[in-house]
């Protein structure tokens, strides 16, 4: 006997709570899933369920093996989803949220690429500074740089990518650089103000644990690109991630200091909330933008 029609038997007629309700269901007569689960007891030695006229109770080994079964039925449904999804079109609507910079640069261009073969698929974003909240305001997908992640959500990691202190060669020789955290408030740091979400100040890993430098400078904003411009034309030192400055540093026009403090791990993730079954066009368009971001130029380019 088939041993995965036993497995899903034991599984069905213990969610129905009867050989009768289960078989009703599949269309079949009782004494046939009682052969099945007899046949899988005799196989593993082991008693999963008691069953009477009035009553059926899964016997504590067989709590246990039922939900290592339900586990494998999951993976199972889930394979024979996704390979029916490359046979067929992905439609519906994909809303997705991303940082205002990151998503204007980095993923709303890549829109228009993915539909091309997609032309039942309709995509929104909704592009934004402060981390949304997927389940209340119905996003399939946020873009994120960093930061925790509730346990109820699944985190891919799309690309590397560090937080670390930068300013011009100008602003350098002027000032001269920061040897530690604690030179950073004698120096011009040009911040998220209140209104931008980072009142607490700059976070950097020291002897091992998280450590946050409150900085001043005499420009602030809510703007991440105005903030990075305003560093790129050596007003001060700012707090940016690689992705936004990679090019600059590779030409000179921006160099790091206090790398030993940065992040080890700021890295830009895709993140979906929990689900038994991942839609393809989420899946589909976290492996798009992977593939995109792994191309090895991509981050130095000029845009």
């Amino acid at each position: 006997m088939d041993r995965f029609r036993q497995i899903e038997t034991f599984v069905k007629v213990a969610e129905a709570g009867s050989l009768a309700a289960a078989a009703l269901e599949e269309g079949v007569s009782p004494v046939i899933l009682g052969r099945r689960i007899d046949a899988l007891e005799k196989r593993l030695g082991v008693k999963l369920m008691y069953r009477s006229t009035r009553r059926l109770v899964v016997s504590e080994e067989g709590a246990a093996f039922l939900e290592r079964c339900r586990g494998l039925l999951a993976d199972w449904n889930q394979a024979e989803d996704e390979l029916a999804d490359g046979q067929r079109t992905v439609d519906g609507h994909l809303i997705v949220s991303a940082p205002a910079a990151f998503g204007r640069m980095h993923v709303a261009p890549h829109a228009p690429g993915f539909l091309v073969d997609k032309p039942a698929l309709q995509m929104s974003f909704n592009l934004n500074d402060r981390v949304a909240d997927l389940i209340r305001e119905g996003y399939d997908l946020s873009i994120r740089i960093g930061g925790a992640v509730d346990q109820n959500f699944v985190a891919v990691k799309l690309a590397d990518n560090r937080r670390v202190v930068c300013g011009t060669p100008a602003y350098f020789k002027k000032h001269g650089k920061p040897k530690s955290l604690d030179d950073l408030p004698r120096h011009n740091c040009l911040a998220f103000n209140l209104q931008g979400g980072q009142n607490r100040g700059w976070y950097f890993r020291r002897n091992g644990k998280l450590a946050t430098v409150r900085v001043a400078g005499n420009l602030d904003c809510n703007d991440g690109e105005l903030l990075h411009r305003w560093v790129s034309e050596g007003y001060g030192l700012g707090w940016r991630s690689t992705w936004e400055i990679q090019r600059q540093l590779a030409n000179g026009e921006l160099e790091t200091v206090l790398d030993e403090f940065a992040l080890p791990d700021y890295d830009i993730l895709a993140v979906y909330p929990q689900q038994r079954y991942v839609p393809a066009k989420v899946r589909y368009f976290i492996d798009y933008l992977k593939k995109i971001y792994a191309q090895p130029d991509y981050w130095s380019r000029e845009r």
